[in-house]
């Protein structure tokens, strides 16, 4: 009774959370994510941990510093175990409830239907217990397995995923980047306008009631009889600038032969090809082009004006798991089965000078043929580095244009530590489409890109662009909309 008394807390409406393993696998800090909330970690749930300790796996890292974090809590605590550890210390002020560890044998609970040699089954266990045991106070599972919550709540209890590092309930709410101005934007902010030229640019200066919403590098445009394609320079208060933006659809500015073939992409070259701005993010379904105007602008500013000295390109394994060491060769080598994007996209910026019109050595004519195609092409791949993530750590990069492929596959804390690679005069790009992601427990509104998306939009030397047509052919583009 007595433990009973004392686990009950002051604040009736204060609930009690189980935490499932892969919750504190996927983010450390869950434990004091949950404000004055108690939570229960099962012994089950440690005996998880113990077993996914080993490697140099994500997962691995974040198990072992769960189990730091909970050595910290637990140590010179023992005698209040029972009551609960007050975690207002450990975390910082982050958390004022109590954390609680499974002190005693829990059997016969489950139905007998649920084999309890199964780790799930013996948390479930678990809920039902302590459901029992505090029929007046909420007590919730919190699991990133869909399967799991599922038989939580067929059994009657209540289930729900870890919500923390979810930047959006729904995606559809995510920055594009981009915003048609409506039909009466002269007339409604017109009033006092200003407008001057600097380096071929035309600016203008403007009052109305949209300037609050317009955030630094956000493209705006409108159709009609005077279209408008510019970006913000100058946002988020009671006036705003605006910049008219180079046409990369025009063959004369090419960029290594690639023109734009649509608004999105030609917003997209604006912000690859402009030295300020270091961090893009580009969304885009298959075929939208982010890889090719990526490469190209990549190329054009590597070889062509020599503002960084190398391309790295790197991208996420996760069809085969976290190491790549079974495959033969050297690091590039064994990460080549998975630039076959990389390969298809050069093929198209290596093509002769009549399939691509301004492309470099157009005067020469078709490169002098095959032998030149061979040898641009060699010149092209020593500039280009193959990287693994595995090996990201400690690095930093001077001068380089990074591309990280395949980005919604990654944590937002995998998506830190390649961020925070960038040395002086560096760029990263990051590519992306979040309606395909691979890797277990993440989903649109967790990905690593959609939460640099969010976190970027608004800084003066970032941009991002959601790339919206596809402009691979029109067999792809049908079955986009009817498969």
């Amino acid at each position: 009774m007595n433990a009973k008394r004392a686990k009950t807390p002051k604040n009736p409406a204060s609930k009690l959370f189980v935490l499932d393993t892969n919750v504190l696998m996927h983010d450390p800090l869950s434990l004091f994510r949950f404000e004055e909330h108690d939570i229960y970690v099962p012994m089950m749930t440690l005996e998880e941990l113990d077993a996914n300790k080993k490697g140099m796996s994500e997962v691995a890292r974040n198990a072992r510093q769960t189990s730091r974090l909970l050595d910290e809590i637990v140590t010179g605590a023992e005698h209040n175990m029972a009551r609960g550890i007050d975690l207002t210390g450990p975390s910082r002020q982050l958390a004022t409830g109590h954390l609680f560890l499974q002190t005693e044998a829990i059997n016969g609970i489950l139905p007998i239907s649920l084999p309890t040699a199964k780790a799930d089954n013996q948390i479930i266990g678990v809920v039902m217990y302590l459901g029992q045991k505090f029929p007046k106070r909420p007590v919730i599972l919190v699991s990133k397995d869909i399967n799991m919550r599922i038989k939580a709540r067929a059994l009657g209890l209540e289930a729900q995923d870890y919500f923390n590092d979810k930047v959006l309930e729904d995606t559809d709410l995510l920055y594009t980047g981009t915003l048609e101005l409506p039909p009466d934007f002269w007339d409604s902010h017109g009033k006092g306008l200003e407008s001057w030229k600097k380096d071929s640019r035309t600016y203008y200066r403007i009052k109305g009631p949209l300037c609050p919403d317009l955030l630094v590098n956000e493209f705006v445009w409108q159709e009609g009889p005077q279209p408008l394609q510019a970006w913000v320079r100058v946002g988020a208060g009671k006036t705003a600038e605006i910049e008219t933006i180079i046409d990369y659809s025009h063959a004369k500015n090419a960029v290594w032969g690639i023109t734009a073939r649509n608004r999105e992409q030609n917003f997209a070259l604006n912000l690859l090809m402009n030295p300020d701005i270091d961090f893009v993010t580009l969304l885009g379904q298959a075929g939208t082009g982010k890889t090719l105007l990526t490469l190209a602008a990549a190329l054009t500013q590597t070889l062509e004006t020599k503002l960084f000295a190398e391309i790295i390109i790197t991208r996420v394994t996760v069809p085969v798991g976290e190491d790549i060491g079974f495959l033969p060769g050297t690091e590039e080598e064994k990460m080549t089965p998975w630039m076959g994007a990389l390969e298809d996209n050069l093929e198209v910026l290596n093509k002769p000078a009549e399939t691509l019109p301004g492309a470099p050595g157009a005067s020469t004519g078709n490169y002098g043929g095959d032998w030149g195609r061979a040898a641009t092409m060699d010149l092209i791949r020593n500039r280009i580095k193959i990287k693994s993530l595995n090996f990201m750590r400690g690095r930093t990069f001077m001068n380089k244009f990074l591309i990280i492929d395949e980005a919604q596959n990654l944590t937002p804390k995998q998506m830190k530590t390649l961020i925070t690679r960038a040395g002086p005069g560096t760029k990263v790009v990051c590519l992306g489409n979040i309606a395909q992601i691979d890797t277990p427990y993440l989903t649109e509104g967790s990905s690593g890109l959609t939460y640099v998306v969010d976190r970027f939009k608004g800084w003066a030397h970032s941009g991002h662009v959601t790339l919206q047509r596809g402009e691979r052919s029109r067999l792809a583009d049908h079955a986009a909309e009817v498969l």
